[in-house]
C-alpha cells in the first residue's frame, strides 16, 4: 500500500501541471470505453449482485449495488460532462495591488492525493476518478468487496483514458485487494502520501474513518433529511415534492426521512400527505396526531426521529409552526439537507437562513442534493463539516489555493 501512495504522489505532481486538453482526452476516451464495455460491466455487476444476495445483504444495499444499461450510460455521460467543464486548476480567485506596488494573486491549486473509500455503489469509481483527474489530483480508490468485479472493469476503462492521454496510470489507482486491512492503511495516510480521505458508505464506515483517519476527511455521517410542510404550503405541491423526495430512490442520502407538518395546517395537510405515503407503499411511523388521521400509521419511538432509514419508511410529526420545525431539525438533524414547502417567502427566507445544513431547499425535492444536479458533473461525496468543503464535493471543492506575488524590486523596511 505504501508503494501505491508513493506512485500516486508522483502522479499528482504531474497532474497538477497537466494541460486541460490531456485531462479532457482521458475522460472522453474513458467514456467511450465504458460504452463499448457496457455488456461486460453489466455481467460483472450481475456477478457482484448475485454474490451479495447470497451473503444476505439488504435490499437497500442491493439497490445501491445494482447497475443497468441506464446507469452505465449515465457513467459515460458523467465523464463527458466533467470533460466539458472549465479546468479549475490555475483559476485566479482574487487579484489585488498593495500600496507598495506588489501585485498579489490567489490561484486555485489541486489538493494532491485523495483517497476514496466506498462500499456498494460502483459509479463512485467513475465520479471520484474523473473529478480528481480534472481537478489535477491523483486518486486512490478502495471499493467495497461486494462491488469488486464491477469496479475492476470500470477502472480498466479509466486506465484506457489515461493511456490515450499519456498521463500516469497511478493518477487513478484501484486498491487491488478485498482485504479490509487496506482501509486501515489508508487511514494512516500511507506514509504521508494521502492529503484527504473521502468515505462513501454506511454509518459504520464513515464513523470509523472520522474516528481513525490521520488526514483530513470530507464526509457526512448520515443523511437525516427533513421536509417541513408549513401552514402556507400549497398542498398539491407538497404532495408532489414529498413523494419524489421520499420514494424516487429511498437508498440515496438525499431521500427524505422525516416529515414535519405545521400544526396550524395539519387539519388540511396532514391526512392527505400521510395517505399518499401509505398508498404508495411507504411505512409511516408517526406521533399521536399522525396516527389519528390514518390507522395504518405506526407509533413512532424516540429512535425514529434520529433514524436514517434508506428504505420506504418515514417518520412524521406535527410541530408548532416554524419555530417547532427549526427546533426539531436542530435537535435531530445531521446537517445534510433540509427542505421547507411554503408559499410564505418570509418563512422560507428564515428557514433557509437559520437551518444549519449543507443544503437547504425551498419548494423542491430533497433528491436534488446531488453534485450532478448542481451542475458539477458529479460528486465525490457530500460534506457536512464546516472546513473547506460543504455540500456536494465537485471540482471547485477539490482545489485549494496558493498566493502568487509579483514584485518589481520591493523590499520590506
Amino acid at each position: 500500500m505504501l508503494s501505491l501512495g508513493q506512485a500516486a504522489r508522483k502522479a499528482a505532481h504531474l497532474l497538477a501541471l497537466a494541460p486541460a486538453d490531456a485531462k479532457n482526452t482521458a475522460l472522453l476516451v474513458a467514456a467511450r470505453e465504458i460504452r463499448e464495455k457496457a455488456e461486460k460491466i453489466l455481467a460483472a455487476n450481475a456477478r457482484d449482485v448475485a454474490e451479495a444476495r447470497a451473503h444476505g445483504l439488504t435490499d437497500a444495499f442491493l439497490e445501491r449495488l445494482t447497475l443497468d444499461a441506464k446507469h452505465v450510460d449515465g457513467m459515460a455521460r458523467g465523464l463527458e460532462e466533467i470533460a466539458a467543464l472549465p479546468d479549475p486548476v490555475g483559476r485566479v480567485l482574487a487579484r489585488f495591488e498593495r500600496p507598495n506596488g506588489l501585485i498579489i494573486e490567489r490561484v486555485a491549486t489541486p489538493l494532491g492525493v485523495i483517497g476514496v473509500i466506498f462500499e456498494s455503489r460502483p459509479s463512485v469509481a467513475v465520479d471520484a476518478g474523473a473529478l480528481c483527474l480534472k481537478s489535477g489530483n491523483a486518486a486512490i480508490l478502495r471499493g467495497g468487496s461486494e462491488s469488486f468485479h464491477s469496479v475492476s472493469l470500470i477502472h480498466e476503462c479509466l486506465l484506457a483514458g489515461l493511456r490515450a492521454a499519456d498521463l500516469p496510470l497511478a493518477a487513478i489507482t484501484l486498491v487491488p485487494v478485498k482485504d479490509r486491512a487496506a482501509v486501515g492503511e489508508m487511514l494512516t495516510g500511507l506514509g504521508g502520501n494521502l492529503d484527504v480521505i473521502v468515505p462513501r458508505g454506511g454509518r459504520s464506515l464513515v464513523a470509523r474513518v472520522e474516528a481513525e483517519a490521520r488526514v483530513p476527511v470530507f464526509a457526512h455521517l448520515e443523511g437525516l433529511v427533513h421536509i417541513y410542510v408549513d401552514r402556507a404550503a400549497d398542498l398539491g405541491k407538497a404532495l408532489t415534492i414529498l413523494r419524489n423526495s421520499k420514494l424516487r430512490r429511498t437508498s440515496v442520502c438525499g431521500a427524505a426521512e422525516t416529515l414535519l407538518v405545521d400544526r396550524a395546517g395539519a387539519a388540511t395537510h396532514l391526512a392527505p400527505l400521510v395517505k399518499m405515503l401509505l398508498d404508495a407503499g411507504c411505512e409511516v411511523r408517526g406521533d399521536t396526531a399522525t396516527q389519528a388521521v390514518d390507522a395504518r400509521a405506526k407509533p413512532a419511538t424516540d429512535e425514529d426521529w434520529s433514524s436514517e432509514y434508506l428504505d420506504a419508511i418515514i417518520s412524521v410529526r406535527v410541530v408548532d409552526g416554524l419555530d417547532g420545525a427549526l427546533a426539531h431539525i436542530a435537535t435531530y438533524g445531521s446537517h445534510h439537507t433540509d427542505c421547507i414547502i411554503t408559499e410564505d417567502n418570509v418563512a422560507a427566507d428564515r428557514f433557509l437562513r437559520e437551518v444549519d445544513s449543507a443544503i437547504v431547499i425551498h419548494n423542491a425535492s430533497t433528491q436534488f442534493a446531488d453534485g450532478g444536479e448542481f451542475g458539477f458533473g458529479g460528486e465525490i461525496g457530500i460534506a457536512t463539516g464546516r472546513m473547506h468543503a460543504r455540500g456536494p464535493v465537485g471540482l471547485e471543492q477539490l482545489t485549494s489555493f496558493k498566493y502568487r506575488i509579483h514584485g518589481s524590486g520591493q523590499t520590506r523596511p
